[in-house]
């Protein structure tokens, strides 16, 4: 069995009322998705300039070398929205676009991150791997989530008008919420008001 790098997951979000949660989405690449707009969340752009994509980058692949420039900016971006669109659909049950398709397959057929053994005296290869390496490992992750096995643990948070999407990687794939911080608690009062107001 191939070992993977474990990468950080989770984000902070702001909700439409403004107030700021803990979001693990179960995915890298779906916490990807969420560095933007996500549909017509917009106010969720956490990227406006390339230096806010290398920040976030560094903070997941710390092998890499993320100085990124337009180029890479805009191919993140790229990959970004075509993960985004592409998961919305599967949460939906629906398929990707073929366009969607093509742009994380793309992204995908690239070279990731090899795997290194730490500890010998020399080192093979490239010393800092590229962003678009990095870019790659989220690919081939989108390929995993969005394969028809996979794609029914792709779904919407149970809460009232959440749409926020998340892949259910627990076991039981019995997740609801987005967050036990915001929708889930918010169900557990709902639950216990109305227990109280059955006395």
């Amino acid at each position: 069995m191939r070992q993977t790098v474990e990468r950080p997951q989770g984000q902070w979000l702001t909700g439409g009322d403004g107030h700021t949660f803990w979001f693990d989405s179960g995915s890298l690449a779906v916490d990807f998705a969420y560095t933007g707009g996500f549909g017509k969340r917009q106010e969720w752009e956490q990227w406006h300039e390339p230096s806010d994509a290398s920040t976030w980058l560094k903070g997941r692949f710390p092998e890499v070398d993320a100085a990124v420039g337009d180029r890479e900016f805009a191919d993140a971006k790229g990959l970004r929205d075509a993960i985004a669109r592409s998961v919305l659909a599967a949460a939906r049950g629906e398929g990707p676009s073929p366009a969607d398709v093509d742009v994380i397959n793309l992204f995908a057929a690239t070279p990731d991150i090899p795997p290194s053994l730490a500890g010998g005296g020399r080192q093979a290869g490239r010393s800092r791997a590229r962003v678009g390496q990095a870019l790659s490992v989220m690919a081939r992750e989108a390929v995993e989530l969005l394969a028809p096995e996979e794609r029914e643990r792709i779904r919407e948070c149970d809460g009232d008008h959440c749409t926020i999407v998340f892949y259910d990687e627990s076991r039981s794939n019995n997740r609801r919420w987005c967050s036990m911080q915001r929708c889930g608690n918010r169900a557990k009062v709902r639950k216990h008001r109305s227990k109280e107001e059955a006395r």
